[in-house]
């Protein structure tokens, strides 16, 4: 004997399920506000190019790695490379002359690039960024 179903299920109406969709959407971007990442505001010098006339003159450059810091071609200590930086930067009264122009490796950890730059600002220096140049290679 077969028993006589009524249909009890009812197909909600199609217009509800994209309001649901909507309301959805302003949720999640409501909750996923977005914060700045916060660092240490830079001034960067703007690049004019001019021809370096003497020694005195001539811009620091500091080579970040991993573990060390390099000045000028010369690997040093942290605590070296601080009191280094102090006195390179003390003895140049103007402000083009304080240009520091760093470069940092790829595998460089953040907390370590900071604590560097702080050093250099610290000292008085003016912090430039100084990209990987392409290397052109020329087939004969």
């Amino acid at each position: 004997m077969k028993l006589k179903r009524t249909k009890l299920l009812v197909e909600p109406p199609a217009s509800a399920t994209s309001d649901i969709a909507f309301i959805l959407i302003v949720f999640f971007l409501v909750c996923a506000s977005v914060e700045p990442d916060k660092g240490r505001a830079q001034t960067l010098p703007r690049s004019e190019p001019e021809p370096q006339k003497d020694k005195q003159s001539q811009n620091i450059e500091v080579e970040l790695t991993r573990d060390a810091v390099i000045m000028n071609g010369n690997p040093l200590p942290k605590e070296t490379f601080v009191k280094t930086i102090i006195l390179k930067l003390a003895d140049k009264a103007r402000e083009e002359d304080k240009i520091v122009a760093v470069k940092s490796r790829k595998e460089v950890p953040y907390s370590h690039w900071m604590d560097i730059t702080g050093i250099i600002e610290d000292a008085g220096g003016v912090i430039t960024l100084q990209l990987e140049e392409e290397q052109t290679v020329q087939v004969q």
